[in-house]
């Protein structure tokens, strides 16, 4: 089987991209292979790595990259989903070839405000939702016409 090559996109590739691309790679994996990039790289959120880890995925490694540089790079991918805001997908590049774009929408961890405890819940949500799209996302992807 051909692994297509998708790339999420956000602000800071510092949470909703990574926990996009670990969920795809993880349940996807015989059929996708994911990268993430930001708009303007950030560091990891710790929070983010926190609540990954609950669930038994580890992205505490994980570098973060601009997605300028892939695609100076020439980078090719099948599909580009963005995972912020619609005002912040409208700065990703146009990647050359025949993309399927998607945005997605989620909040973003690193403005989450209030107690640990409640910041920790409030990012488990987002993990939580993101999870659910890369699942339907893969459930859809397995029939042909969707990459039609």
């Amino acid at each position: 089987m051909i692994q297509r090559k998708i790339l999420f996109v956000c602000i800071h590739n510092s949470a909703r991209s990574q926990m996009a691309e670990a969920f795809l790679n993880k349940f996807g994996g015989d059929m996708f292979q994911a990268e993430s990039a930001g708009i303007e790289p950030g560091k990891l959120n710790p929070n983010v790595v926190q609540v990954m880890q609950e669930i038994g995925i580890d992205i505490s490694k994980n570098g973060t990259q601009g997605v300028f540089y892939l695609f100076k790079q020439g980078k090719l991918y099948q599909a580009v989903i963005t995972v912020c805001d619609a005002a912040s997908a409208e700065s990703c590049p146009i990647f050359p070839g025949k993309v399927k774009r998607l945005g997605w929408s989620f909040a973003d961890p690193s403005a989450f405000t209030g107690t640990k405890e409640e910041i920790l819940e409030q990012t488990r949500k987002v993990r939580n939702e993101i999870k659910e799209k890369v699942l339907t996302f893969i459930a859809e992807a397995k029939h042909l016409e969707y990459w039609n």
